[in-house]
């Protein structure tokens, strides 16, 4: 148990963003425009009450509107978040106040609060909502890397993590979770596949959603995750051994072991909205730090707008979000080994802050030009839910794999029709 009577506060630094270790102690940087007031709220792993919150000093804490401090005397494993009074000088629209909840670290790189699907941990938790949570656990990658197969010989497996095992059927130990999928390698190394292309796998709240069951009245969950509360963190309710980290080293182990058969891991990954969805849905981090940054506004109404059908879109061509999206790429190849990324609604990272298209989008060309991820698989659903459609004028050129939405409907036709003959045939 710590004593926070042993903690030891500085300056911190502001980079690198989220929580990190230094030399003596842990550094924290948060970027958060709404606030002229922030506290880092400190837990003890699994502890119901907060260990400490520290109010950040505007003068020594703060470098524009980059929030940071340095910790000593922390263990290896902690949860944290941040509170903000949501009336800064820099509040998008007048009046407008944020719940006191704790707001979570968009560059977490693990979330405590929702380790088993469509339940919480700890009974003081509301509904849906989680800490942020740092956690030091050595892994030995035994000099494994992404596998590079080229494009031209890559035959992809598209699945759900959590529904390809959950059936009994799929005989697995761990059904339901990475360590399950590990249990299938053999299956999908002989269905002669190049690829699996995860569906998304970032933390997402599966109870967010108000819908029951017609028939039997039950609640219905999220199944799909296309709702991504953290770019950096992988799903905990995945993972066998969802607690204190345990989600981060399963997962490396389930890419570790794909990368032993020759299989190559692509995340389907998310970054035109986020699960705030509209401002009368639960704030977890983005909206409650910096809401004018990290969503597109109208500036004459204050409505968030809404190009992707979820209720807001990311300000993606903001440097702030640009730089949160490239380091949570290079995160996932560097750090976690996968082989490249397939990007939803990705016609969203063409457009300006105020939803128009841009013809060179900054995102989109850092994405394409960057080099840790020279050697990643760049896939696009190049079109967007309010009727942009960039398949064969995708700014990312070459670089950029494409969805042919159109290819695709037509072979599923030819194959039905051809399907329907054959039956017809026979009878």
């Amino acid at each position: 148990m710590t004593n926070k009577n042993l903690l030891r506060f500085f300056p911190g630094n502001p980079s690198p963003m989220g929580c990190s270790l230094t030399d003596r102690g842990y550094n924290f940087a948060v970027f958060s425009d709404n606030s002229s007031e922030l506290r880092l709220v400190l837990y003890i792993a699994n502890s119901h009450e907060p260990m400490i919150s520290v109010p950040l000093d505007p003068q020594k804490n703060r470098s524009d509107n980059i929030w940071h401090l340095e910790v000593t005397g922390l263990p290896d494993r902690f949860e944290y978040g941040y509170q903000v009074d949501g009336k800064g000088e820099n509040t998008p629209f007048s009046g407008q106040n944020y719940p006191p909840d704790i707001l979570n670290d968009p560059y977490a790189r693990a979330y405590s609060g929702r380790s088993n699907w469509g339940t919480t941990d700890r009974e003081d938790m509301s509904t849906g909502k989680y800490r942020s949570l740092y956690s030091v656990e050595p892994f030995d990658w035994e000099n494994d890397s992404p596998l590079n197969i080229p494009l031209s010989d890559t035959i992809i497996y598209e699945l759900h993590l959590r529904g390809y095992t959950k059936h009994p059927s799929s005989q697995t130990s761990s059904p339901g979770t990475y360590a399950g999928l590990i249990e299938k390698i053999p299956y999908l190394d002989s269905l002669g596949i190049t690829t699996i292309e995860l569906l998304p796998i970032n933390e997402f709240d599966e109870t967010g959603i108000n819908r029951t069951n017609p028939t039997t009245g039950k609640k219905l969950f999220n199944f799909w995750g296309y709702d991504p509360l953290g770019y950096f963190a992988p799903k905990a309710a995945y993972a066998s051994q969802p607690y204190n980290g345990g989600q981060i080293t399963e997962f490396k182990q389930m890419v570790k072991e794909m990368h032993k058969a020759g299989i190559e891991v692509i995340l389907d990954i998310v970054f035109n909205h986020t699960g705030e969805g509209p401002r009368d849905h639960p704030t977890f981090s983005f909206r409650g730090l910096a809401e004018s940054t990290y969503y597109m506004i109208d500036k004459k109404t204050g409505n968030y707008l809404n190009f992707t059908g979820c209720g807001n879109t990311v300000n993606c061509n903001h440097p702030v979000v640009r730089k949160m999206i490239l380091d949570a790429l290079r995160y996932w190849v560097t750090e976690m080994h996968v082989d490249g990324f397939r990007f939803d609604l990705v016609s969203i990272l063409s457009r300006d802050e105020d939803g128009s298209v841009l013809k060179n989008p900054p995102v989109i060309e850092e994405i394409s030009r960057d080099q840790v991820l020279s050697k990643s698989k760049l896939i696009a659903e190049a079109w967007d839910a309010a009727g942009l459609y960039q398949v064969g004028s995708f700014p990312g050129g070459k670089r950029w794999a494409i969805w042919n939405d159109r290819f695709r409907d037509s072979i599923r036709k030819y194959i039905q029709e051809e399907l329907l003959h054959a039956v017809s045939d026979e009878t």
